[in-house]
C-alpha cells in the first residue's frame, strides 16, 4: 500500500512525497528538514524540505506526525494533504 503526503509549495502546487521506505525524519537546520529513504541498493535517497524557520524539531515532529496520521488512513485514500506550520518553498532530493 502507497501512501504519500501532499505539500503544497509557496508560489507553485502540490508536490508528493513517499510516507514508504522511510528510514529516519530530521530536522537538519531551522530552515530545512530531511528524509531518508531505504533504496533499492545499499545507499540511502535524500529528500530535503526547505521551509520557513521553525525553532527546535518541530517541523520533523510535524512530519513525523503527518506521515503516521497518512499510514493511519483507509488504504483508498493515497495521498493526504498536510496543512505546514510554516511555509514550504522547495522540496529536492539528492
Amino acid at each position: 500500500m502507497e501512501k504519500f503526503l501532499k505539500f503544497p509549495i509557496s508560489g507553485s502546487t502540490y508536490q508528493l512525497l513517499s510516507c514508504t521506505g522511510i528510514i529516519l525524519i530530521e530536522q537538519a537546520t531551522a530552515t530545512t528538514t530531511t528524509i531518508a529513504y531505504k533504496a533499492s541498493d545499499a545507499n540511502t535517497d535524500v529528500v530535503t524540505i526547505t521551509h520557513g524557520s521553525v525553532a527546535n524539531d518541530d517541523f520533523r515532529d510535524f512530519v513525523q506526525n503527518q506521515v503516521i496520521a497518512a499510514l493511519e488512513t483507509p488504504w483508498t485514500n493515497v495521498a493526504y494533504t498536510v496543512a505546514p506550520p510554516v511555509a514550504v518553498s522547495n522540496i529536492a532530493i539528492a
